[in-house]
């Protein structure tokens, strides 16, 4: 059938309304009618791209009815849950990292209630957010105090701006990274009103570079976690230790570093990556360090600050510290996650049981998922070795080992992609050699149900 002919079809919203108005009487009218617009947009939209647009065994009217009230019960413009089956633990454009049931359980309670937010219970006067953190923070830590921001780029742009505006901080080149979102150290240095004093060369920076560059300009040494990238061969770099022996000379002069991820849990120890434990970065004396929430840590996306008291208290009287803090929910969420490493409950963590999964746990899931749906006459499925990322530009290099349901059908991985995308809950796969890849090292019992209702439901 020609796309004119397909694009003829197409029913007018007036009569897709009529049709299902009975179906979705509890719906007002104009929310109705946009879900029956945005369903003929969509239809438009695949005719044009010629998908569904061979094959089709109903008539178009139909399949827009049911994409109008599809679109009723889960709106195309509202966020959504789905199934990460990518193989990604920390998926930047899936949310980065879920939550613990723990977390999730305070924030509800949190929304339902009113909180004690601002409110010193035991004065009976109005009190800090800062303080409902800060102790749980120091104590997984070791730093002297803490506070949180919403993210880890507001944590680094605060602490350049409070500490450093019009001085110059001193920066190795092999640091100057850029992150998700075009951010750059160098553009949020600039834009705090601090001077970068660039050092040394992209493979290699010496302590003697530091030392040379030492003047009564200086306000701080910043030191970047290369998190998400490695350089790798002849290379050169400085630790954070060492950096604390320009102290001597120079007191006044900060040492901060920004680690990005930020991890509590010690994965070196198990094998899998070379992250520094937060607590043994602040255990060397830098003044001040910073961290994102949602990444390694598994919590609410924030920025969380540590370090010396003095320099706390300097960012916490800073007027961006107010533009800057987190929500109610923020602090419940991120206080159930801290109580969890405190515990040493790790596994109450999804990011780091994810992680930390053996392949044998999810070898299991998978063979147990392929003999439920290995029947399907449509698809060619199997078992495959594969490997895992950490992701959200978190060990780069690492690769933990996994096993896959490879799914093949005759009309292609891309098509197999969309139809799992366009489940009633959306289910994120990888294409490899025109094969989709479903990888369960995310996946809870729950969601391998969906999973395989989504295998069963393919044509």
């Amino acid at each position: 059938m020609l796309k004119s002919d397909l694009l003829r079809q197409l029913p007018a919203v007036h009569e897709v309304v009529k049709d299902i108005s009975s179906e979705v009487s509890g719906k007002p009218e104009k929310e109705v009618t946009r879900a029956v617009q945005d369903a003929i947009k969509l239809w438009r939209k695949n005719i044009l791209n010629d998908h569904h647009a061979v094959d089709l065994k109903t008539d178009i009217r139909s399949l827009v009815k049911n994409s109008a009230k599809s679109n009723l019960v889960h709106p195309t413009h509202q966020i959504r849950s789905l199934i990460n089956a990518s193989g990604i633990v920390i998926h930047t454009n899936l949310g980065r990292s879920r939550l613990s049931e723990k977390s999730v359980e305070r924030m509800s309670e949190t929304a339902r209630m009113y909180s004690n937010l601002e409110y010193n219970l035991e004065e009976g006067k109005r009190g800090s957010r800062h303080d409902l953190t800060e102790e749980l923070i120091k104590q997984v830590t070791g730093a002297e105090a803490a506070m949180v921001v919403n993210n880890n780029a507001a944590a680094v742009y605060l602490i350049l701006k409070a500490l450093a505006k019009n001085k110059e901080v001193i920066v190795s080149r092999g640091e100057l990274v850029e992150i998700g979102g075009s951010f750059r150290v160098s553009s949020i240095m600039e834009e705090s009103g601090a001077k970068l004093r660039e050092i040394g060369t992209t493979n290699k920076t010496h302590f003697f570079d530091y030392e040379r560059a030492m003047n009564d300009e200086t306000g701080m040494i910043m030191k970047v976690h290369t998190s998400n990238f490695k350089v790798i061969g002849f290379t050169k770099e400085v630790s954070s230790s060492e950096l604390m022996k320009l102290k001597t000379d120079h007191p006044d002069v900060i040492i901060y570093e920004d680690l990005g991820s930020g991890a509590l849990y010690p994965f070196q120890s198990v094998g899998i990556g070379e992250e520094p434990l937060i607590s043994s970065v602040i255990a060397k004396g830098l003044d001040v360090v910073s961290f994102s929430g949602d990444k390694l840590l598994g919590g609410p996306q924030a920025g969380i600050i540590a370090g010396k008291k003095t320099i706390i208290d300097l960012l916490k009287k800073h007027q961006l510290a107010r533009v800057l803090r987190v929500d109610k929910f923020t602090i419940a969420a991120l206080n159930e996650t801290l109580k969890s490493y405190s515990n040493e409950e790790y596994k109450d963590i999804p990011t780091v049981r994810d992680i930390l999964k053996t392949p044998e746990e999810i070898r299991q899931n998978v063979w147990r998922l392929k003999r439920k749906v290995e029947d399907h006459s449509s698809l060619n499925i199997r078992v495959l070795e594969e490997f895992s990322q950490v992701g959200g530009g978190t060990m780069p290099d690492v690769k933990l080992p996994t096993f896959c349901l490879g799914i093949k059908h005759r009309k292609g991985a891309e098509y197999l992609a969309r139809t799992f995308r366009n489940h009633q809950t959306p289910i994120i796969v990888r294409i490899k050699d025109e094969e989709v890849l479903l990888d369960l090292r995310t996946i809870s019992d729950e969601e391998l149900l969906t999973i395989e209702d989504a295998i069963r439901s393919i044509d």
